[in-house]
């Protein structure tokens, strides 16, 4: 399995976290995604996810002037659905994440427990 094929299915948690910190936009959200590591993620992935998440009412978008007068900006925050899945997505997240780092650390340890 690639790294692409497991990354569909947490980017939109992600996306999400990042949200949640407060409203921003698409290339933003590729910069933020990229300082955490996810350098594979390219905008043009993440604009179908995003109308997703709008349709899904999950995030909401307003579009802003740049002061330098370019064109407009399309800026994305998070609806309380959003945060709700957040919180969903968290605790899937750690709960699967826990599970597997468990199990690497003990196959790497040479250690099976039984009945887990």
């Amino acid at each position: 399995m690639s790294s692409s094929q497991i990354l569909k299915g947490i980017l939109e948690g992600c996306l999400l976290a990042i949200i949640n910190k407060g409203e921003t936009y698409g290339y933003e959200m590729i910069e933020k995604l990229d300082r955490y590591g996810f350098s594979m993620v390219k905008e043009g992935s993440i604009y179908p996810l995003l109308l997703r998440m709008k349709k899904q009412g999950l995030v909401e978008t307003h579009q802003k002037k740049l002061p330098s007068g370019g064109p407009k900006r399309k800026y994305y925050t998070i609806t309380e659905e959003g945060r709700q899945e957040l919180d969903a997505f968290t605790e899937r997240w750690h709960t699967i994440s826990m599970g597997v780092n468990q199990l690497i650390k003990e196959e790497q340890n040479g250690k099976v427990v039984e009945g887990k």
